[in-house]
């Protein structure tokens, strides 16, 4: 194993161009050259591909990379031959004669990895080619689409394990499976094991931490100008618009494209013909915004597009994740917005109430939608709340829309105490909206029919609106002061950081509904701790771990001159990408300009040196960007 480890680590420098392994890489690979299975969650931009990547390339043997997009696939399979390394794809947007000369390779040993499209590898033919082809190893990437808990649900994947097996009995007896996903809870990795494996795999789970995104959330308030004011703070740079319907990401791309923006619609009632033009101009050119409904971006590797915005209520809690992890994957910072509003939630409600699926799933769904609620309500740290819907524990991160102080705080206590006594009067059965109303003293039909209209509590609360008071109980979820009775999910308890709320031994503070527009200079941090009092089941941290980190532009660094300089590199390796009819990043992410705009090289030896160039790169296209660098003068 230590020899395949050295072996992954001169492929590492000497290929893609990086010092060492990111974090988890190196515990991933050692059980990778163990011959072990393997489930790895991380974080998008944390080089989940090279854990079955560089195995492949150390290792005898075929490499099968199931992949649910052919864009995806096409993408990797480009950035690797960059590298020199032999890849290949099967799918549908290959010609015959295309498929035939890879099937043909694949016998002649020309490929170290293939990507296959799982409704192409379920055919028998297939199945055989690889086999023969002696493939030992079944890579599967956005290993959450098999689980049906996961956001991103596709039937295609469940005869996955069943392909491995037939697979493995006619060539090695077994192949080894390395699954990869950037987003899945607990019980959606559950399904995957469960789904995927024989057997128990090794487990790895990194942080869900994505440091370089901003968080923020707001309340729809003339949504367009919302969104303008976004791209406008962008302007010239990619991004991603979310809506929730296919009528939506049209008008929307349609006033934008209006008021001089670069904006393409995307969705599955495109031809293919035109959503494969759009995403292609969205990879391949800067300052392009897609539209999108959520059939755009599993898998879309642009690592400079510097925003994603929602204009309607994510699908749930992952989804928001692996949507916004579309921004910023090549480690810069980005921003990303949200904008939610009473009607979308209850049309949420409504499509699940409504929907064919089993009561269970139901049941899981509403769940989902609450803990996104929450997130969108919650009075503290953005991020904080993401991350313990993962399971992971975190300190106030200085980098959303909470820490940064846009939104006012009061002392909630009284607020709390009002709304809890509420859910415990009714026994704990009944959602926001009809504990709004009996709050407010608005006697329902459901209301008189339950008898809550002679309860004490009927009309304490008229000081607020019934929004508000929804927004409160959505807050109160988010600091754990109530959840969902894990033994009957139907019924609403008030936990003991809340009884503690209820009885006056700890201070609250809640989030009111004004968004406050130029930020201000209260104790945000101060504000944040009295919350935390709530949160009596967070582990005991050294508080130096969570520290915020400053995440101030990498661009800010430069000087006018190397603005200039990182202009003219960018325009060379457009021309370059134009020419070889592929995405601008495959030839050199933005990170790399970068540096070259700070550094200068002025040897390949010099350029060679810079992360993510590496020899290859330095070999190809040394001369071409050391050019330019040369016809900028001193600097």
């Amino acid at each position: 194993m230590q020899k395949d480890m050295e072996a992954a680590k001169d492929a590492l420098q000497n290929i893609f161009g990086f010092e060492d392994f990111r974090p988890g890489q190196r515990e991933i690979l050692e059980a990778a050259f163990a011959s072990e299975d393997i489930l790895a969650i991380m974080p998008t931009g944390s080089g989940k591909s090279l854990c079955y990547q560089l195995p492949a390339l150390v290792r005898k043997g075929l490499t099968i990379v199931v992949s649910p997009l052919i864009a995806l696939m096409r993408d990797q399979v480009q950035q690797l031959k960059q590298y020199g390394i032999a890849a290949a794809a099967l799918n549908s947007s290959n010609s015959g004669q295309d498929n035939a000369m890879i099937e043909a390779g694949l016998l002649q040993g020309r490929y170290r990895l293939v990507y296959v499209a799982p409704e192409r590898l379920v055919r028998s033919e297939t199945i055989s080619l690889l086999a023969r082809a002696g493939a030992n190893v079944l890579a599967i990437d956005e290993a959450h689409c098999v689980s049906q808990w996961g956001h991103d649900f596709r039937p295609e994947y469940l005869a996955l394990a069943q392909i491995a097996q037939r697979i493995g009995e006619q060539a090695v007896g077994r192949l080894q499976l390395i699954a990869v996903t950037a987003t899945a809870d607990a019980p959606t990795r559950a399904d995957i094991v469960k789904k995927l494996f024989p057997g128990e795999p090794r487990l790895f789970v990194r942080s869900f931490d994505r440091p370089n995104l901003r968080l923020a959330m707001q309340r729809k308030n003339k949504p367009l100008q919302q969104i303008r004011a976004m791209i406008t703070r962008h302007a010239g740079e990619s991004g991603i618009i979310y809506c929730a319907s296919r009528k939506g990401t049209e008008k929307l791309a349609e006033m934008l494209s209006e008021n001089g923006h670069y904006a393409l619609p995307y969705h599955a009632g495109l031809t293919p013909e035109v959503r494969t033009a759009n995403q292609d101009a969205f990879l391949r050119n800067d300052g392009v915004i897609i539209v999108a409904t959520i059939a755009f971006g599993m898998g879309i590797d642009k690592p400079n597009a510097r925003f994603v915005c929602h204009a309607d209520l994510p699908g749930s809690i992952e989804a928001y994740y692996q949507e916004i992890g579309r921004a910023g994957r090549d480690g810069l910072p980005a921003d990303t917005l949200t904008l939610f509003g009473e009607s979308d939630i209850r049309l949420r409600e409504r499509q699940i109430v409504d929907g064919d699926a089993p009561d269970e799933r139901k049941r899981m769904d509403k769940r989902k939608l609450q803990a996104l609620i929450a997130l969108c309500e919650t009075p503290r740290c953005r991020r904080q709340t993401l991350l313990a819907a993962f399971g992971e524990a975190a300190k106030p991160c200085g980098n959303c829309d909470i820490c940064e102080g846009r939104w006012p705080l009061f002392n909630g206590a009284i607020a709390a105490q009002k709304l809890m006594s509420a859910i415990l009067r009714t026994s704990g059965r009944f959602f926001s909206g009809h504990l709004a109303n009996l709050l407010i003293g608005q006697a329902t039909e459901a209301i008189k029919r339950h008898g809550h209209d002679v309860l004490p509590t009927f009309g304490v609360g008229k000081e607020r609106t019934p929004a508000e008071w929804r927004s409160l109980f959505h807050q109160l979820h988010a600091l754990e002061l109530i959840e969902q009775d894990p033994q009957d999910r139907d019924r609403w308890i008030v936990t003991t950081a809340g009884r503690n709320v209820l009885t006056g031994k700890t201070a609250l503070t809640l989030r009111g509904e004004m968004v406050l527009p130029n930020g201000r200079n209260a104790n945000i941090r101060q504000s944040l701790q009295d919350i935390e009092t709530a949160q009596a089941k967070d582990p005991k941290v050294e508080a130096a771990a969570f520290e915020p980190k400053h995440r101030e532009a990498a661009l800010a660094s430069l000087t006018a001159t190397q603005h200039r300089l990182l202009a003219a590199l960018k325009s060379k390796r457009l021309e370059l990408a134009k020419a070889q009819k592929q995405p601008a990043f495959v030839i050199f992410p933005d990170s790399v300009l970068i540096e070259l705009a700070r550094r200068t090289p002025r040897s390949l030896e010099e350029l060679g040196a810079i992360q993510g160039v590496g020899p290859v790169k330095s070999h190809r296209y040394g001369a071409i960007f050391l050019g330019v660098i040369a016809e900028h003068g001193d600097f």
